[in-house]
């Protein structure tokens, strides 16, 4: 069995609730997130936002503890709407319940049958690129492997589905990817 703590995750951005932290799971690996569009804290292509085709990029993710029964996967912008003076986190895309046995998601992904969307700020379920009004914005790609699977009886908000995460979090991985429209 592996040895798992229970810590607060401070990070850029404070998560509401207590996240297990995860040194080696029972499969010895760390939960990864990856994507073939852009490395971790550089430019998020066009083709991905508002200004190109507004598709999801590609996602890959490894080291997905045996336990996990479900994937959670939240995209958001904590400068919104200026990275000099941030007042919210906009919410871009919420999945639950992704099956532990993907290794990740196509470009322009469609939810699959097991897979549920979650509504962003948009108030819908689909991906909405990076559109930021102002500035170069931070998008947080944050991956969550679970030891259950969720269960709404409506479409749930980032915020509910936090709640509903805490204390089933095995693992958690993390791309950041940064977007600045251009000057016109």
């Amino acid at each position: 069995m592996a040895f798992r703590r229970r810590g607060i995750f401070v990070g850029l951005a404070i998560l509401p609730f207590i996240v297990p932290r995860v040194r080696a799971e029972e499969n010895g690996m760390t939960l990864q997130l990856k994507s073939s569009a852009f490395a971790s804290q550089s430019s998020i292509p066009s083709l991905y936002t508002c200004e190109g085709q507004d598709i999801s990029p590609p996602l890959t993710w490894s080291g997905v503890p045996d336990r996990t029964k479900s994937l959670v996967l939240i995209v958001d912008d904590p400068d919104a709407p200026d990275p000099a003076a941030p007042k919210t986190t906009w919410v871009h895309w919420v999945l639950y319940n992704i099956p532990p046995t993907s290794a990740g998601l196509p470009e322009g992904a469609a939810l699959a049958s097991d897979t549920r969307g979650g509504l962003n700020d948009w108030k819908r379920t689909a991906y909405g690129g990076p559109c930021p009004p102002i500035g170069r914005h931070r998008y947080f790609f944050k991956l969550y492997a679970l030891d259950e699977a969720l269960n709404f009886t409506k479409t749930p908000s980032k915020p509910l589905l936090e709640r509903a995460m805490e204390g089933h979090i095995l693992a958690q991985a993390e791309l950041v990817g940064t977007y600045e429209k251009a000057k016109r």
